[in-house]
């Protein structure tokens, strides 16, 4: 989130600066500009590319979680100071609320989103065979391995589907068509809990509210902040030390995996007497 707020303050700085220019002898000169189309139509290469830059704005306003009322705002805002109108509000004041705002915002959103999610959890809960821990894990055997549990310090080899509460798949290993492989201490709270309950060979269906899983930030853009999440988990394998594979992190899951370490460099070879 304070990445994506950084990037639009850096835009907001460099406005400061381009409209301050673009004032300077275009305010007096410019003419009414025409009232900007709701739906555009995209007939050339050029205004797609332009929409798209729009898209691409739109990513770094996800953490103010505007509404369509706000967005008209913001629209006003963006075409007042690129076409170098006189601003309605000082932007070099009001700039300064950005990461507040956006704070705020996030914290809101987590909170009815946790709200929206509790029924979700509750009726998991009360699925047979489902087990809540004290963290609020919700936990479901489906099939019992026969296998060895593996320790919180395991890199474990599994396959998993992640959905939403609302049935949306985020990430699938399945879908993907390939096992994924990571430290169990490197991957969120809900994971490092209920894959040390399991055995190698089962399968299990967990539930994560969102304080052991992406809590207030979320995992932008398809996990929302205070989201709840289930994933259907089979332990495949736990990877002995020697064998362990360790690909790019698996965002959707946790962080970034640990990099193996680099080749040493062979030793020079003896000079000739």
């Amino acid at each position: 989130m304070h990445r994506r707020v950084a990037t639009l303050a850096f835009l907001v700085v460099a406005a400061i600066g381009a409209g301050s220019c673009q004032k300077q002898g275009q305010e007096s000169a410019k003419a009414p500009e025409p009232a900007i189309p709701t739906s555009p139509e995209l007939a050339t290469d050029e205004q797609k590319t332009i929409y798209a830059l729009g898209l691409a704005l739109a990513r770094n306003l996800e953490p103010f979680h505007l509404s369509a009322a706000e967005i008209e705002i913001l629209a006003q805002g963006l075409a007042d100071g690129a076409l170098g109108r006189t601003p309605k509000v000082p932007l070099e004041q009001y700039a300064q609320n950005l990461q507040e705002l956006a704070k705020t915002r996030a914290a809101a959103a987590a909170a009815e989103e946790s709200k929206a999610a509790a029924p979700f959890l509750d009726a998991a809960a009360a699925e047979p065979g489902a087990v809540k821990s004290d963290s609020g894990l919700i936990y479901q055997e489906t099939k019992a391995g026969t296998g060895a549990s593996p320790q919180a310090t395991d890199t474990v080899k599994v396959h998993y589907h992640g959905t939403l509460r609302d049935g949306t798949v985020f990430d699938s290993s399945r879908d993907r068509g390939q096992p994924a492989q990571f430290p169990l201490n490197r991957v969120i709270p809900c994971w490092t809990e209920a894959v040390q309950k399991m055995k190698v060979g089962g399968t299990a269906t967990i539930w994560c509210p969102a304080s052991i899983a992406y809590g207030d930030r979320g995992a932008p853009p398809r996990i929302k902040p205070g989201a709840a999440l289930k994933f259907e988990i089979e332990l495949i394998d736990i990877v002995p030390a020697a064998a362990q594979e360790l690909p790019p992190g698996h965002p959707q899951i946790g962080g970034e995996a640990a990099k193996p370490a680099p080749a040493a460099k062979p030793a020079p070879a003896a000079k000739k007497k």
